[in-house]
């Protein structure tokens, strides 16, 4: 006998609990980290910034900042032993690589083991600035070159552009990657959020939880968005070649990357500020093309926003990534970079006022079989 049950499969809908983290209105396109709106934080703010906002819920003064700052700096620098372990795994997906050195980092952290708000606060910033050490020095490592250590006075993001390639960045350059990071600090329970809540639920520490949200944001139904637009961009090759690519890739049922998202109905609100960006970009560096054609894609999906499907936040941001030449599989632990603050947010809200988080599944199988000796099996 089989209990009848709503199903709500994906949770979609379930109200987990209550934050004051994010704000998202999907049918208005509106998005808020701690009650300030991103259009405010993507123009006016820092990546550093923000990261103070989530972690304490108001935004930083003067001397706040510079104290977050400085021990961001002071931390950036990842131990001998993980950049050996990185060394070992180097053949491997930069996202696995990443994966394994957050856990690699939590034999040397000293609060590991310490779930208190404060301690928490301290990992997140120590592992906001370590991530993207490691995925600089992998980036370096695989290539048979010699990781260049941290910039003592960079701001985050150019010091991650400086350990990439080895030199300062453009004022630009950094600009440009640090609204990237703004836009994917924090946007509430999506998967990989999600799965760093479970983690924490069980009280696990910090560095499991962030483990646990970058395996979740490598799958392609979340991450992954970025690096297949510009296959498709590829694959398109010129913005004439668009409408056709449109039609054959749509009548046999495919997925245009880059449009839809599970919450947003219009256009994601994080998406203009990559739009203008990625345009001026592409004429800076003598490559308008990849933009005209991500135009011609936009314009020929058009019709399907009457069915809610708008352009996202993942598609410019992978011309943008590579117009800065970063290959196209770090564009995933780039968005991973920029959500380690969400998630540790995330996991310190889950603290606060924990419950194991443990859904039920409906059982339909079979009832009562009986037991067959092996021997009598067919």
């Amino acid at each position: 006998m089989t209990t009848q049950v709503e199903l709500k499969r994906g949770l979609k809908d379930v109200y987990l609990d209550r934050t004051t983290v994010s704000f998202i209105d999907g049918e208005m396109g509106k998005l808020l980290y701690r009650g300030y709106d991103i259009h405010d934080l993507a123009e006016k703010s820092t990546f550093e910034e923000v990261i103070y906002l989530l972690l304490n819920g108001k935004l930083p003064t003067r001397t706040e900042l510079r104290g977050l700052e400085s021990f961001m700096a002071a931390n950036r620098a990842i131990p001998q032993q993980v950049l050996q372990v990185i060394d070992i795994v180097k053949t491997a997906h930069p996202m696995d690589v990443l994966r394994t050195a957050v856990s690699a980092l939590s034999a040397f952290d000293s609060d590991v083991a310490d779930n208190s708000p404060e301690a928490i606060k301290r990992k997140g910033i120590r592992l906001a600035g370590q991530a993207a050490t490691a995925v600089a020095a992998h980036y370096r490592i695989r290539q048979g070159l010699r990781p260049v250590l941290p910039h003592e006075t960079l701001g985050h993001a150019s010091n991650f552009l400086y350990m990439m390639f080895g030199k300062e960045p453009t004022q630009d350059e950094a600009k440009l990657m640090d609204v990237d990071f703004v836009l994917h600090a924090e946007h509430s329970t999506n998967a990989s959020a999600f799965a760093a809540r479970v983690t924490a639920s069980t009280l696990s520490d910090l560095h499991s939880a962030i483990v646990s949200g970058i395996g979740t944001l490598k799958g392609p139904l979340h991450g992954g968005a970025a690096e297949a637009v510009m296959s498709m961009a590829h694959d398109i090759g010129k913005p004439e070649n668009a409408p056709t690519y449109l039609r054959n890739m749509l009548d046999h049922g495919g997925r245009v990357m880059g449009f839809g998202h599970r919450v947003y109905k219009t256009e994601d609100p994080r998406a203009r500020h990559l739009r203008e960006r990625a345009r001026t970009l592409g004429q800076q560096r003598g490559h308008p093309e990849w933009f005209q054609i991500l135009q011609a894609v936009e314009s020929g999906m058009v019709p399907y926003q009457r069915r809610g499907i708008w352009v996202n936040v993942d598609f410019y941001a992978g011309a943008i990534y590579h117009l800065l030449n970063i290959p196209d599989d770090l564009f995933v632990p780039i968005f991973a970079l920029g959500r380690v603050p969400g998630w540790a947010v995330q996991v310190l809200e889950q603290y606060e006022n924990n419950q194991i988080i443990r859904p039920l599944l409906q059982y339909v199988g079979p009832m009562n079989l009986p037991y067959v000796p092996i021997e009598q099996r067919h």
